[in-house]
């Protein structure tokens, strides 16, 4: 039920992870994001993947991590809820990292393409490899924060294997984009892999208009992992848009700028996205669903002025913000 959401096409926040001053695991706060999330109305996270930052590895927090949210989630009433986990390295690790994933219940991996020294076909071969323990979302990662440059052929057949049941797109490049749906296409299998957006300066754009004349069913966003709430109902209007309702779509794509503007401030793109995990924590500290905007890196923070661009968007489009959301409810997810 939950993979026919995933096609259907939903609103699916990346997880960000929620440390102490000491950058330990504030595992109240995690499972506080997970239940936000929940309430919020989205169809799904992503859990372990570049937003909860790629070093929980190191630090020994892989399963802790995707163990909470899977916790929060079995306790919530039963309603179709999509569960991503990230899986990363080479293929032994990431074979392994689904194989956790699915114990713990997980849904589908959304496979990461960082993997120093493969070449296409041995990404291939992970891919194929990772797809017999769980559904895999294939993963276009923009090259800014660790990503590589992957052709038209590789996406073409890795949509053309039965385990691939969507495709992240987020080079944040237009032509990648335009891309990576024409390989679907070509695949013969465009009708069974769901397209999500992951083109955080992109988003409404994305999700509004045809790409290579198929349709972006949902997002699969860092962006979403902030002002969630106001994200489900921008989705909800997108439906609508979609229906036949000129004037919402008018509406959406008036404010699509606003949207753009608002995730340039939060992965702090005039930083070079040197603060871009540092910048959604920053939204959710505010809010009070974080203590700080600590990293496991200690040298990942926010950029000089993040804070002040930050607060500024949030003013600015009042829209886009869910801060009485979260403050009606804070103290029961904080529980």
């Amino acid at each position: 039920m939950s993979i026919d959401l995933l096609r259907e096409g939903t609103v699916i926040p990346a997880h960000p992870l929620a440390l102490t001053e000491q950058r330990t695991l504030d595992e109240r706060r995690q499972r506080a994001l997970t239940r936000y999330y929940l309430a919020s109305g989205a169809g799904g996270v992503a859990v372990a993947v570049h937003t909860t930052q790629f070093e929980i590895r190191q630090a020994g927090l892989l399963r802790p991590v995707l163990e909470i949210s899977a916790d929060v989630v079995a306790k919530e009433p039963d309603r179709p809820f999509v569960m991503v986990a990230g899986a990363c390295g080479d293929t032994p690790q990431a074979v392994a990292e689904a194989e956790l994933a699915a114990s713990l219940g997980y849904d589908a991996v959304l496979l990461s393409p960082q993997v120093p020294g493969a070449d296409e076909p041995e990404l291939l071969d992970r891919a194929r490899a990772v797809g017999e323990v769980l559904p895999v979302i294939g993963f276009y990662l923009q090259e800014a924060v660790g990503g590589r440059r992957l052709s038209p052929p590789f996406w073409r057949s890795l949509a053309e294997q039965d385990s691939v049941v969507a495709i992240k797109m987020a080079p944040f490049d237009r032509y990648r984009t335009v891309e990576v749906v024409r390989a679907v296409a070509e695949s013969g299998r465009g009708d069974d892999i769901a397209l999500y957006t992951g083109n955080d300066d992109n988003i409404l754009a994305d999700l509004l208009t045809p790409v290579a004349g198929r349709r972006l069913v949902g997002g699969l966003l860092g962006q979403w992992a902030v002002w969630t709430r106001a994200a489900v109902l921008m989705f909800e209007e997108v439906r609508r848009a979609w229906a036949g309702d000129d004037r919402v779509l008018r509406s959406l794509l008036a404010r699509a700028a606003d949207l753009t503007d608002a995730n340039g401030a939060v992965f702090d793109v005039a930083g070079g996205f040197r603060g871009c995990i540092a910048g959604v924590h920053e939204v959710l500290r505010g809010q009070g669903l974080m203590a700080g905007t600590w990293c496991l890196d200690p040298a990942e923070g926010l950029s000089p002025g993040q804070a002040e661009e930050i607060a500024r968007v949030g003013a600015a489009y009042p829209w886009l913000v869910d801060d009485d959301f979260v403050a009606a409810h804070l103290d029961d997810w904080l529980r």
